[in-house]
């Protein structure tokens, strides 16, 4: 069977609701030789599990925190997952993250500087009802602030995701506000947003709505600065957060992705196999319209998202302007070495900034190990993030 009939096909049993079938179809495609491979790697790494639904999120490459952690996982354990396979669907994305066994439970220390506050909300509207938990700096009722979204990446939690992304702690520095939607279980059994479904790629419907809902609620209940909302995300959190930046531009003044894929990479369960694997290809580009600044990581041995997606992500960044590149090159002390790619317009703003890290996986970059899916050994995506954030405000 040709690769086009064995898409067909798994379009077929996907819309008939045969995921396991269609999930199975595919990754025979893939492993078959026929269809482009990111890169070579081991035969452990190219086999894939039946698995169901769509997840983009794996483990980790687990590497040594140069102080020692709050919370120190079994290193044994982590061992023996440095060989599993990455990428998958819901039976798989258990792999992804360390088990209550070999993980201590989160502390609050893990997740927000001491004297400020981390208090849980719910906003609904016509598309459904979301959860979500919000950090309040303690200097909140000096001026109007920032807002970050942040969108965690499947099997992931608010919690999770601000002790592994440590942003609270950048926002207290910075003296931000940061929510962090849920996506739950029951939307997706991974906990996954649906960032290759086309109902949730669109302007008031689906998920969009209810994040876009949720930033406004915040507004109007804490003193946030209109101009300077911004969101972020990992992985499917970070798909989410580039279909975000796409469809309310009037709402968000810049966005970040990391280890995600850009708006449009995908519009069903095989076309985001095929994304994930080698790039969303010239539609993702050609459909999508970015207009707010982006900021993009990405590591060069991610195995779960092709690192094509990165630069995927800037290219469209790039169509409505002709920007100069300015291309730095540098390394972590002890770290990652990596390559910060700063796309600057005519009036000399950086409208978007690609960093790709050599040799890292699929993980948060300078992450703490008390969060999953996170790479010690930098560069620190978060406090860069922030920084090319609070330069850009909306109508600036």
């Amino acid at each position: 069977m040709l690769n086009q009939d064995i898409v067909r096909e798994a379009t077929r049993l996907t819309r008939a609701g045969q995921l396991v079938e269609a999930t199975a179809l595919l990754q025979r495609m893939l492993q078959g030789g026929s269809a482009p491979r990111p890169e070579p790697r081991s035969a452990s790494q190219a086999r894939l599990p039946q698995l169901d639904p769509l997840t983009i999120d794996a483990i980790s490459e687990v590497v040594e925190e140069r102080e020692a952690p709050r919370i120190a996982p079994a290193r044994s354990a982590q061992r023996s997952r440095r060989s599993l396979p990455l990428g998958g669907m819901r039976a798989f994305s258990a792999l992804g993250l360390r088990s209550p066994s070999t993980r201590a439970p989160l502390s609050p220390s893990d997740i927000v500087p001491e004297g400020t506050r981390f208090v849980a909300g719910t906003f609904s509207n016509a598309a459904g009802s979301r959860t979500y938990k919000l950090f309040i700096p303690s200097r909140c009722q000096e001026q109007r602030l920032p807002l970050i979204v942040m969108l965690h990446g499947c099997t992931q939690s608010p919690d999770d995701f601000a002790a592994g992304t440590r942003m609270n702690f950048l926002a207290e520095e910075q003296n931000c506000f940061v929510v962090y939607p849920e996506q739950p279980s029951g939307a997706n059994q991974s906990k996954c947003w649906n960032w290759f479904r086309t109902t949730d790629q669109r302007r008031g419907g689906g998920e969009p709505s209810m994040i876009a809902g949720i930033t406004r609620q915040i507004m109007r209940d804490h003193l946030i600065d209109p101009k300077r909302a911004y969101v972020a995300g990992l992985s499917a959190g970070g798909a989410a957060a580039a279909i975000m930046g796409a469809t309310y531009s009037d709402l968000y003044a810049a966005v970040g992705i990391h280890s995600g894929l850009a708006c449009g990479a995908a519009s069903d369960l095989p076309s985001a196999f095929v994304a994930m694997r080698q790039g969303g290809g010239s539609k993702a580009i050609a459909e999508s319209k970015p207009s707010v600044p982006t900021i993009v990581f990405h590591g060069d041995r991610d195995t779960t998202v092709h690192p094509k997606n990165g630069d995927q992500i800037i290219e469209q960044s790039a169509r409505a302007t002709r920007p100069t590149t300015k291309v730095l090159r540098a390394r972590v002390p002890h770290g990652h070495a990596y390559t910060r790619t700063v796309l600057i317009d005519g009036a000399g703003r950086a409208i978007s900034e690609h960093w790709n890290i050599d040799g890292a996986g699929h993980a948060w970059s300078g992450g703490s190990p008390a969060g999953s899916y996170t790479d010690p050994q930098g560069p620190e995506a978060t406090r860069e993030m922030l920084r090319f954030f609070l330069v850009h405000s909306l109508g600036g």
